[in-house]
């Protein structure tokens, strides 16, 4: 079983070379952010030739995340509950696609975009710290209603949590967002509180996952580590590999996110999925 993220940055956009991926890295679940389309929007067609279901969640051109599977997608829910809102004068807070969790193979998947928080002092750094607490106690709860699952999350944090994760100049502690230590201890509250741990990190200890677009900061290698696949015990008995596929930020019309992938050790059973070709 081969799981990866990757924050997509529009699916429409890069529908090719997502599908491309899937097959090239042979993937048996990709969970996506930012797909940046309503739900009507998002390529199914497209997927589901590619031998792929597809369960989605998007409310407008911004954020959207979704679960790809080869296997059969079960038990859907979109956002979780105690899931915060967000509304920058305080009134009426709305709900935002920034959550989706599924039962797949034996796995309750989560993929997760959370908040940016842009400016230590701006109301959407509250709603960040906010949201992965209440990512937390979801997990926990979820695991508490059905611990025969394994609980997995994947997505774009938005947290370089370790000093080695930043490689961008524009990114300095104590005056910008993603790398504050509340923003660390919020994501170090949520992995216990959920119980979770990091599946790459052990074998892959260094390397970013984004790269602004400007300033030419890829072929600097000025990146940020905030992507991540945490898992349960379970989950991370069975891990045999982890890839950062850096070359997904390459070529055209690349994501300024990349994949992060990671494989789990299976059983010798035949596998009776049909051949796409």
């Amino acid at each position: 079983m081969r799981i990866a993220t990757w924050n997509i940055n529009s699916i429409r956009t890069r529908k090719d070379r997502a599908i491309d991926f899937l097959h090239h890295q042979d993937i048996d679940v990709l969970l996506l952010q930012e797909t940046k389309c309503k739900d009507e929007q998002f390529p199914v067609g497209d997927f589901e030739a590619a031998g792929y279901n597809v369960y989605h969640w998007g409310i407008n051109q911004w954020n959207g995340v979704g679960i790809v599977s080869r296997w059969d997608i079960e038990d859907g829910e979109t956002g979780f509950p105690g899931m915060p809102g967000f509304d920058k004068h305080g009134t009426d807070p709305q709900p935002e696609a920034r959550a989706i969790s599924a039962t797949v193979a034996g796995f309750r998947v989560w993929s997760v975009y959370v908040p940016n928080g842009r400016g230590l002092e701006d109301p959407h750094f509250d709603y960040k710290l906010q949201w992965i607490d209440a990512l937390g106690q979801a997990v926990n709860q979820s695991r508490e209603h059905s611990p025969e699952l394994v609980q997995m999350v994947g997505g774009d944090f938005n947290v370089a949590p370790l000093a080695s994760d930043v490689g961008d100049p524009a990114f300095v502690e104590g005056k910008t967002t993603h790398v504050s230590p509340e923003e660390r201890q919020t994501l170090n509250n949520f992995l216990e509180t959920a119980k979770l741990t990091d599946l790459v990190r052990p074998r892959l200890p260094d390397g970013y996952t984004f790269w602004d677009y400007t300033q030419g900061k890829f072929q600097k290698n000025f990146g940020l580590r905030i992507d991540f696949l945490f898992g349960d015990k379970t989950a991370e008995a069975d891990v045999v590999d982890a890839v950062i596929d850096r070359e997904q930020r390459t070529g055209e019309q690349p994501s300024d996110h990349v994949p992060v992938i990671v494989e789990f050790a299976g059983d010798d059973d035949v596998d009776d999925r049909p051949m796409v070709f």
